[in-house]
């Protein structure tokens, strides 16, 4: 049986986070240029929603484009038409202090830490967009534009979004708005209507493992590789699954999965007895997520076959979607959840 993953494995990747000092940027090349024309063509819109999965490179699109801006404030410059992407010398003055998140014109409007830990509390509140409109009130200190990123808008309290959207609706001169959204769908009409906006497409496995290489210390390109197929087109997520131990374990979820109707009950014990450990709940999640995906991905190819069997399949997810999420909230004993479920879908096969 594996062991618990470690910890160490890294959870950022390069363009993912919006303080990141790297300029490399892998893959929405289309993007870009269409930015840049934006840009040139003097009709830039002063909202952009960047859409997409998480961790495929929205924030950094933002950091990006902000950055570009910052260091060339008048589009009809050589620099601004000769240039090809949005990269920018880490040498520039404005670079470095975007980098630094200390330049004037720049605002972050991110979710709140949790205290000393430093971790996302999943929320926006409306004072901190109040801080942003408080921001744009003034003139930009360089004379240039005044740029703020909101990483994300799916953070935004509701009394938050509203604020937001009577800034979207009087925008002030050179203002820009670069907004992440991992679920657009969910964002309130009036703020998509206001905003143009970009959908930014999963990123290949070969993209996916040209940012491992460039942004790890890992050299295993098995590893790297089966991280990559786990990203589903995420390098943040992919990065996630950059640890042997990890991987491992997955790979013996994925066999028992692929054994199914039969069940190798002794094994399914060892399973269990480590789930059901104090330092067990990281393998559960892993299990939790693994099975997910793998009753997603056979109730597709049995559609795409032709087979009417998908009825089964269906509830159990829904079963096992809502019996997981009470585990987790009550902290109950997973030995149970996860032989109940085995079973289950030993049954499901059959069918």
């Amino acid at each position: 049986m594996s062991k618990k993953p470690s910890s160490s494995a890294s959870k950022a990747a390069v363009a993912i986070q919006p303080d990141t000092h790297d300029t490399h940027f892998i893959g929405h090349e289309s993007i870009e240029a269409s930015f840049l024309d934006a840009y040139r063509s003097g009709r830039m819109p002063h909202a952009w929603i960047l859409a997409g999965l998480e961790g495929i490179g929205k924030a950094g699109f933002a950091l990006r484009a902000a950055r570009f801006l910052l260091a060339n404030p008048d589009a009809s410059s050589a620099s601004v038409n000769q240039a090809q992407t949005l990269d920018v010398s880490s040498d520039n003055s404005a670079a470095r202090r975007v980098a630094a998140r200390a330049h004037t014109d720049l605002f972050f409007l991110e979710s709140e830490s949790d205290g000393e830990k430093k971790t996302k509390s999943g929320a926006i509140p409306v004072e901190d967009v109040r801080k942003m409109l408080g921001f744009f009130s003034s003139t930009a200190g360089e004379g240039g534009w005044k740029i703020a990123i909101i990483d994300s808008l799916d953070d935004l309290k509701s009394s938050a979004a509203n604020a937001l959207l009577k800034m979207l609706e009087e925008p002030p001169p050179r203002s820009l708005f670069l907004m992440v959204s991992h679920n657009p769908g969910r964002l309130l009409p009036t703020i998509r209507s206001r905003c143009h906006m970009v959908r930014f497409k999963p990123l290949s496995e070969s993209e996916i493992v040209t940012a491992l290489s460039s942004h790890s210390s890992i050299t295993d390109q098995k590893l790297m590789k089966d991280a990559a197929r786990r990203g589903v087109g995420s390098v943040k997520r992919a990065m996630t699954y950059l640890d042997a131990e990890r991987m491992a374990m997955v790979h013996d979820i994925e066999a028992t999965l692929a054994r199914l109707p039969n069940l190798d009950r002794k094994h399914l014990l060892a399973m269990a007895d480590h789930f059901a450990k104090k330092d067990g709940a990281d393998s559960f999640a892993l299990f939790i997520e693994t099975v997910d995906e793998w009753i997603a991905a056979t109730c597709r190819a049995d559609a795409q076959s032709g087979h009417h069997a998908l009825r089964a399949l269906a509830e159990l997810w829904e079963k096992f979607t809502v019996n997981a999420r009470m585990t987790d909230i009550y902290n109950l004993d997973r030995r149970p959840f996860f032989i109940t479920m085995m079973n289950d879908l030993a049954d499901a096969m059959k069918a």
